[in-house]
């Protein structure tokens, strides 16, 4: 097509859209104003009712994503002290059970920008950092994601914290191989204030 067809069959669009936009200015006084945005909220706090000492019950699925149900079970420690002036905190876990000896770390990082948390884990066995879940509170809940690869195939990760009143907050892990339409959970944690 020519230009100049182009712009005939532009034209009348263009002065109808502009039309419109002249009426609709006219009578934006009888319209109702929407309010502005919530402001977003801070969540720097979020992690801050669980800083101190934690007896761990812990149970983690032995083979996840392979139809198996049987449990693992752990005992142990967990201590959470802020780092960063409060912007970031760190949490040690160590446990035993029956399939032996546990450790591993979690720093939890805030970013102000995008008002999310990033949880970067490292299990001490093999002194990597994983791939951060990242997400947020809301409600008292809070809900991170990320995706990773198990056994060759790309999975995705959620973990999600509960606080159950002010001594006890849950942790739970779930995998989900299917594009997040189900979810196994293979990791539950429940700690209990000591100090």
């Amino acid at each position: 097509m020519h230009a100049t067809r182009r712009q005939h069959i532009a034209r009348p669009f263009m002065f109808a859209t502009l039309a419109l936009a002249a009426m609709a200015a006219a009578h934006a006084g009888d319209a109702p104003v929407a309010p502005p945005p919530a402001a977003h909220r801070d969540g720097q706090h979020d992690f801050d009712f669980h800083i101190g000492r934690w007896k761990t019950q812990l149970r983690r699925l032995a083979e996840p994503l392979s139809g198996s149900t049987a449990w693992l079970e752990y005992e142990g420690t967990t201590v959470v002290r802020e780092v960063l002036g409060g912007r970031a905190n760190l949490v040690e876990l160590v446990a035993d059970g029956a399939d032996g000896h546990f450790e591993g770390m979690s720093l939890r990082l805030y970013n102000p920008q995008s008002r999310q948390w990033s949880l970067n884990f490292a299990n001490a066995s093999s002194g990597v950092l994983a791939r951060p879940a990242i997400g947020e509170f809301r409600d008292g809940r809070g809900e991170f994601h990320d995706q990773e690869e198990y056994r060759g195939r790309a999975i995705l990760v959620r973990f999600v914290v509960i606080r159950v009143d002010d001594d006890t907050v849950r942790f739970e892990q779930s995998y989900s191989d299917d594009g997040g339409r189900s979810w196994e959970l293979n990791w539950v944690a429940t700690d209990t204030r000591i100090e």
